[in-house]
């Protein structure tokens, strides 16, 4: 529709014509403004020094310059001259506040710079470089100065007793800072923390946090750290801090070794405590309120010269301090003799070691089996059977050397002699066949035969 709506309403000359007008009068005044050239923005430190630079840029012009005058224009208030310089009448500084601590850095109407010493949180503002010229009227520049101001940091630790509700353990604190400083927490303790900020007269802010937890015993020497972060530091300032739990005391009682038998000499008890503050007593008694005459106590150690029957009781530890008192109490048995202490370590290391010993011999023998059931399964059951042996004398024994002749003659009937011999002589052994001994293991499993 645009489109349409410019082709049907094309621009006339003479909007044109104040297009290019207006454009040559925004460029003028832009050369104009720049006839006075300043610094845009500056940042300074209180107590320390700051330049104002002005000049004035004539471009070759006819333009005079009658004064020049600097005129300060705080964030909250009225426009007020502090500095004015002219070539006849000189230098002057109207403003009490800055009459001392400004200064012209040189006498030239066209570079009239100011230093301003000694600067002040209230210094911040707008700074007008300001000429009355001729025929143009006056020409300006204007420099913002921010002041800056590194914070005064600072941070403790809070001394709290052990309780059930959420309170203050720790605080951190940016003092006069500008701009506001950011603090955080580091911590391994579980808690939470609130920030504040408190707008001072010249601009600073003071910011402030506090880290809380319902604290406990175990809180007490735990660390939480406080970093500051601010546009006037290098790195974050950090602050470590050991948080402060006071509690009422822990008591223990050690040293009984069950071995009190009488006579034994030096029998010790000995009562701790943990506590915040330290405790401030501690006391031993026994069931019966007194202690015994062979007892003695020397601050938490309790010490038997002697052992008898008379230590054959309950012996009572109590511990005091600024948040309350503590007991724990222990009951000793007098022992007629002395029990000899059992080796337990070296009973248990020689169990360990049958035990290994027993499941070492068990693997190996149980590796053994396995390769040996392994190799009976790989060679397979023997091709043949062999036929069991042959007594002497017996029937098969007769039924072999029978066929054994019958193969030797080549399957025909032994001849016999006109004697009824078969042509052998008795048990001479030069008739009798190739000993056993000498037939190859392989060609037969049937015996020599004999010959009768």
């Amino acid at each position: 529709m645009a489109r349409d709506y410019a082709a049907r309403c094309p621009r006339s000359p003479g909007r044109n014509a104040w297009m290019v007008a207006t454009l040559i009068i925004l460029a003028a005044q832009g050369v104009v403004a720049q006839k006075v050239r300043v610094e845009e923005e500056l940042e300074a430190y209180p107590t320390e020094s700051v330049d104002l630079r002005c000049e004035f840029v004539d471009g070759g012009s006819l333009t005079k310059l009658t004064q020049v005058s600097w005129i300060w224009e705080p964030v909250d208030g009225q426009r007020d001259n502090i500095a004015v310089y002219h070539p006849t009448y000189g230098q002057s500084f109207p403003n009490v506040a800055f009459r001392d601590r400004v200064i012209f850095l040189q006498n030239n109407l066209r570079i009239p710079s100011i230093r301003i010493k000694d600067l002040r949180m209230s210094d911040a503002g707008r700074y007008t470089c300001e000429y009355a010229t001729y025929p143009s009227g006056n020409e300006q520049g204007t420099t913002t100065l921010i002041m800056l101001a590194k914070p005064k940091n600072s941070a403790k630790a809070v001394t709290v007793q052990a309780g059930s509700k959420s309170v203050m353990v720790a605080h951190c604190e940016a003092a006069d800072g500008k701009p506001a400083a950011t603090i955080k927490w580091l911590a391994s303790v579980g808690g939470n923390h609130s920030t504040s900020s408190t707008n001072g007269p010249d601009g600073t802010v003071t910011v402030r946090s506090e880290y809380r937890l319902v604290p406990t015993a175990e809180d007490n020497g735990r660390e939480v750290t406080c970093l500051v972060d601010q546009k006037t530091q290098d790195r974050p300032w950090t602050e470590v801090l050991k948080l402060s739990v006071e509690y009422p005391p822990t008591v223990t009682i050690d040293g009984y070794d069950h071995n009190w038998y009488v006579g034994r000499s030096d029998a010790v008890l000995f009562c701790h405590a943990t506590a915040n503050p330290e405790p401030t007593t501690i006391t031993w008694t026994t069931a019966s309120g007194s202690l015994p005459d062979t007892v003695v106590v020397e601050q938490n150690k309790l010490t038997v010269r002697k052992v008898d029957d008379a230590v054959n009781t309950t012996f009572t530890c109590e511990v005091k301090n600024k948040h309350g008192a503590s007991r724990k109490t222990l009951t000793t048995f007098v022992i007629e003799e002395k029990r000899e202490p059992v080796q337990e370590q070296q009973t248990g290391a020689l169990v360990g070691g049958v035990l290994g010993t027993i499941i070492f011999i068990g693997i190996i023998i149980g590796i053994v089996f396995l390769i040996r059931k392994y190799q009976q399964d790989t060679e397979g059951p023997p091709k043949h059977k062999p036929p069991p042996p042959v007594k002497a004398g017996s029937s098969t024994e007769m039924m072999l050397d029978e066929d054994a002749t019958d193969a030797l003659n080549g399957g025909a009937p032994p001849v016999l002699n006109k004697d009824g011999s078969d042509g052998h002589h008795g048990n001479d052994s030069s008739n009798h066949g190739p000993s056993s001994g000498n037939i190859p293991r392989g060609e037969s499993f049937v015996s020599t035969p004999m010959y009768v």
